[in-house]
Order: C-alpha cells, then structure tokens, then sequence
C-alpha cells in the first residue's frame, strides 16, 4: 500500500519538477553566449506569465500520473500462506493452492509457480527482488528453471506435435510479431491446458513438454 501510495504521490511530484526545469531552460539557455538555436528559445522564453509556468507544471503532472499508472498496473503483491498463494495486481487477482506449487523462480521479470509435473501454475509480471521472494517460498524457491534445459525451439511443421496444439503455437506466434501481449498470454494458457510449457525469448518460442494433470 504505502509503495502505491509513493508511486502515485511521488512520479507526479517529479513530473511537475521536471516539467518547471525544462519550462526554465529557454532563459537558463539564451544567458549562454554561444549557444546555438537562440531564436526558438527567445520565442520559447517570451511565452506570457503565469500561464506559460501553469501549463508546464499541468503537463508534467499529466505525465507523472501516466507513468504511475502504467508502473502501478505492473506492480504485484504476493501472499503466501500453507493453504494458498495470492498473486494479486490492481484489478486482477491470481490464486494458486500452495501444495499444488512444486517449484517457484524467477524468469527475467516474472515469477514463474511450477506444479509437481513441471506444468506452469502461474507466470505473472513481478519486480519484487528473489531476495525478498525466497523467504515466502522456502524450500520451494529455485535459482532458476529447473528445467531450463528441456526446452526445444518451436518452428513450424514440427512431426512430434499434434495439429491442435502445431495450430495454437502458429496462432501465438503471430501474436508476438505483432505485439499482442494480451492474446500471446491467452494463446500460452491454451498450450499450458494441452500440456506445453512455453518460454519466449526476441519474440521467438521455445517449448517442452509435460503431463497433463
């Protein structure tokens, strides 16, 4: 709570301040005697008083609360307790039964939950550092994927897999060359439902394999 309350206190803050320097650097500037381009920042300085400082202020403000947004709708809470764990972002939350969760680590920024099969339970976008992760875990916290070493590059036309999932795996790859975040996710819990585990990595797939329990 008290780190939203900073995110949405603080980047503002610092957007009005950043937004009153750059409104400052015309006359900050032109007292340079060689300074390049002095003709739009004379412009720039003769801007009317107060409205011109008003409105830099308004601006940054406005990017400040942008930027609290988009950081606060990527910031996780992550609950542990022996019945269960939350996975909790604002307006959605993730719940995984704790004896179901085998394995738990971090892959790049997320926070990957494994099954006894090796089959995915949860991948959710989390800047919390393993330090602070690892504790909540125990014995079930892992440095790495521990099957790390199982993963195939996925191309097309692949003999072992079937039509069903060779579809949905043709399917995501369209998704990720063009951004689509959204459907990738959705298309990678079809797969996990079919008992692949998919990493990605510069917009390329790569697959294993585990029972569908």
């Amino acid at each position: 709570m008290w780190a939203r309350v900073l995110v949405w206190t603080g980047l503002p803050a610092a957007a009005c301040g950043l937004g009153w320097v750059i409104h400052q650097l015309p006359d900050w500037i032109l007292r340079i005697p060689f300074a390049p381009m002095r003709g739009p920042f004379k412009l720039a300085a003769r801007l009317p008083e107060p409205e011109s400082t008003i409105g830099a202020l308004l601006l940054g403000a406005a990017g400040g609360l942008v930027l609290a947004f988009l950081v606060d709708r990527e910031s996780m809470t992550v609950r542990v307790s022996r019945t269960e764990v939350v996975l909790s972002r604002p307006g959605t939350t993730r719940t995984v039964p704790r004896p179901d969760v085998a394995v738990a680590y971090r892959d790049g920024d997320h926070l990957v939950l494994l099954g006894r099969t090796g089959r995915e339970l949860a991948r959710e976008p989390a800047h919390l550092p393993a330090r602070r992760l690892a504790p909540l875990f125990g014995a079930a916290w892992s440095a790495r994927d521990p099957y790390a070493d199982a993963y195939r590059r996925w191309v097309p036309d692949l003999p072992e897999i079937p039509a069903e999932p060779a579809a949905i795996f043709a399917a995501r790859q369209k998704a990720l060359d063009r951004g689509d975040n959204d459907d990738a996710k959705e298309l990678r819990a079809e797969l996990a439902r079919l008992g692949y585990v998919t990493r990605d990595k510069h917009k390329k797939q790569h697959y294993r394999q585990t029972a569908t329990d």
